[in-house]
């Protein structure tokens, strides 16, 4: 017979691929799983924020002067008439990549915050930092407590439904330096997260991001792993991905 007063099993809501070097572990101090793969770590922790106060940053993340953020429709918002709408906390736009010769709008609007000097470059794309705000000083702090790493800026992505993604990519600029510590702050709409091995690509973890889940990349993840967020025909809200991360000038 089982022990009675025995802690409970916690199972990870995501599946590890089979063979060696993968292993999910409780976290009991933090309310969540550190997780080992071939190459790296990361740690998940479902509703790491309360309800209340992820419910409180879809709306900080949306307050504008012109809009009602409850009801309008941001995926025919276009990005001239964005660049017009004064958002209260967040400076939201929509950027451009070259793909093919052409200039096509990123599937997502995105801003970029931090301490002065902290500019950062992706997929061609440098953006100066935006002075931090309360909201975004508040959860920093409470990521920065939990796992004891120092952040400078955070990255923004607003995925306003599930036409909007992320291709494949690893966050290995080197302005990040080496092993980067990626902390990942999640609010909105649920949207699958996929790693992938670079070396094996059936190595593939998929991983749902809920309203209020923090992940946090780090060791060599970044060097050995490559990461997703799909589209998914089936999701209508908006998602918001924090992810907060040190810039070395």
């Amino acid at each position: 017979m089982a022990d009675l007063f025995s802690p409970a099993t916690r199972k990870a809501p995501f599946t590890l691929p089979a063979g060696g070097g993968f292993e999910a572990s409780w976290n009991e101090q933090l309310n969540g799983f550190d997780v080992t793969v071939p190459g790296g770590e990361f740690f998940y922790a479902d509703q790491f924020f309360n309800k209340a106060w992820s419910d409180r940053m879809v709306a900080y993340l949306q307050e504008n002067a012109e809009q009602d953020w409850r009801t309008i429709d941001w995926r025919n918002v276009s990005a001239e008439r964005l660049e017009h709408i004064h958002f209260t906390n967040i400076r939201w736009k929509q950027d451009n990549i070259r793909l093919y010769g052409k200039s096509v709008p990123l599937p997502r609007l995105t801003a970029w915050h931090g301490d002065p000097g902290a500019a950062y470059t992706y997929s061609g794309i440098k953006s100066d930092p935006n002075p931090w705000t309360e909201g975004l000083l508040h959860i920093r702090s409470r990521i920065e407590e939990a796992v004891g790493s120092a952040f400078n800026c955070v990255l923004l992505n607003w995925y306003r439904d599930g036409q909007d993604s992320l291709s494949w990519h690893a966050d290995d600029e080197k302005e990040l330096g080496k092993n980067p510590v990626i902390a990942s702050a999640n609010f909105g709409a649920t949207r699958d997260f996929q790693l992938r091995h670079n070396a094996d690509h059936s190595h593939k973890i998929t991983i749902p991001l809920n309203h209020g889940t923090l992940l946090i990349m780090r060791g060599e993840l970044q060097r050995h792993w490559k990461h997703v967020v799909p589209k998914r025909a089936n999701v209508d809200g908006s998602r918001f991905n924090l992810t907060f991360r040190n810039i070395y000038t």
